[in-house]
């Protein structure tokens, strides 16, 4: 009873940390609906347009709480797909925090950064100009809000802290089940045998990153640290670590096809870059 009244205090303290960046999101999504002009849609426009590189350079900083903000932006039309995916691309959750926890690894931890955020911009504005038609359904502002009966009421604020609720339920939910399962199973053990000396490293690398779990970044890391991956397969994981961002995903965008072409989106670049990288 003790190791699960602990995953769940530390579920709920993760969950916790990241809801300034839900209600935030949610506020000004709700803001920008209501009060939504001609000005408005201009100014957006021209932030889209250096979308992904902003969305790099915050998604690099060490937490979640970017990825997820991201995430609700784009199901609410405020933001393309080609920032969603540099931020998701340039997210490293707990890895740069415990690479500075290792004296003399401050050029590795520059390295890796640099590499993130440039992987993030290049694949960000190739994707807004060339794969955004194909893979995401054009969004208005407000589009987050489709049929959930949230405007029932007036204002803002409630709609927006409705909103805040129910993702923070799910979120904790999921992650409490994923911890559990993790805890019970042993994610360390499997990964070694997969990534041990094999050419497929970016491969498994970056299936392990897609765990919506900061338990891929903590043992992606640890096994970069240790001499069980390289540099290119420790990106691939990295790049597809959007953390929770992605359980937030599939709960606020209700086009399940579109999610699972972004997720094969995300993948495919990891690997392809950490390929690149090895040769």
């Amino acid at each position: 009873m003790e190791f699960i009244f602990d995953i769940v205090i530390d579920t709920v303290l993760d969950g916790i940390r990241m809801l300034p960046f839900l209600f935030g999101a949610f506020l000004l999504l709700e803001t920008l609906e209501h009060y939504s002009t001609a000005f408005v849609n201009r100014t957006l426009i021209k932030i889209n347009r250096a979308g992904p590189l902003l969305g790099a350079v915050f998604g690099c900083i060490p937490q979640c709480g970017f990825s997820v903000m991201a995430t609700n932006l784009y199901a609410g039309g405020v933001v393309s797909l080609g920032t969603l995916l540099s931020v998701y691309l340039s997210t490293s959750d707990e890895a740069i925090l415990i690479m500075m926890s290792n004296p003399g690894r401050g050029k590795e931890i520059l390295s890796l950064l640099a590499v993130k955020v440039i992987i993030g911009i290049a694949a960000g504005y190739l994707v807004d100009l060339f794969l955004t038609k194909k893979i995401s359904r054009p969004k208005e502002i407000g589009s987050l809000c489709d049929h959930c009966g949230c405007h029932d009421h007036h204002g803002i604020l409630r709609p927006a802290l409705r909103h805040t609720l129910q993702v923070f339920g799910f979120v904790v939910l999921f992650s409490g089940i994923l911890n559990l399962l993790i805890q019970g199973f042993g994610l360390e053990a499997i990964s070694r045998y997969l990534l041990q000396g094999s050419i497929f490293q970016p491969f498994f690398a970056a299936l392990i990153g897609m765990v919506p779990n900061c338990a891929a970044s903590v043992l992606l890391t640890e096994l970069y640290l240790g001499g069980t991956l390289s540099f290119a397969s420790v990106i691939s994981g990295l790049c597809t670590n959007a953390g929770v961002g992605l359980v937030v995903l599939f709960r606020v965008n209700k086009n399940r096809k579109e999610n699972l072409k972004i997720l094969g989106l995300l993948y495919g670049i990891a690997v392809l870059a950490g390929w690149l990288l090895s040769l």
